[in-house]
């Protein structure tokens, strides 16, 4: 298991996974383009209640100490994310907004990639942290952490729930991002 934090509540949230968005055996096409024999559709547990509050329990575990103004990260995937993380962390004593990246600008309205921030309100000068939910070749996130670095924000961290250990590490040092997953594959491989 990854290192540090709440060893039960990561247990249990392997659990939940396990039980609602895991599965191997079958050979399956991911995101990236890469083939796996293991596979996590994530939001069936990103929606459940109970693991929902587990991942922006851990999540809100990890970024602590990096005082971040704002979480959030490309759209679908860390939508469900960010807002877990900003929802629990009401009832901490620093509160953190969300805010998600398009995959790209609308035609219509503000045609901002950014989405969530109040009218006037914008990332410069804020220190931001992207989240995601299964990392496998880095490129989401990289993407996200482009767009707010050119809205002028500070990406102090990336956080995934499950991190496949397929090449990601090596993309983010590449871009100047850290990566912190809450979990690997190999948690799963049991």
């Amino acid at each position: 298991m990854s290192a540090g934090g709440n060893e039960a509540l990561k247990a249990r949230l392997i659990e939940i996974i396990k039980a609602r968005s895991f599965q191997s055996g079958k050979e399956v096409k991911l995101a990236s383009g890469r083939t796996s024999t293991y596979y996590f559709n994530m939001k069936p547990t990103m929606l459940d209640a109970e693991g929902a509050h587990a991942i922006a329990t851990l999540i809100l575990e990890a970024i602590a100490e990096k005082k971040p103004d704002l979480i959030g990260g490309l759209e679908m995937g860390a939508v469900p994310l960010a807002a877990a993380v900003a929802a629990v962390s009401q009832t901490s004593a620093r509160p953190i907004n969300a805010f998600f990246v398009r995959k790209q600008a609308k035609e219509h309205g503000t045609r901002s990639l950014i989405e969530g921030l109040p009218a006037g309100d914008n990332l410069k000068g804020k220190r931001v942290v992207i989240v995601e939910d299964v990392t496998t070749t880095g490129g989401s996130a990289v993407k996200a952490a482009e767009a707010v670095r050119a809205e002028g924000a500070e990406v102090v961290g990336v956080v995934t729930v499950v991190d496949r250990q397929e090449g990601a590490n090596e993309a983010f040092a590449a871009a100047g991002l850290t990566l912190t997953p809450l979990l690997t594959l190999e948690d799963f491989k049991a």
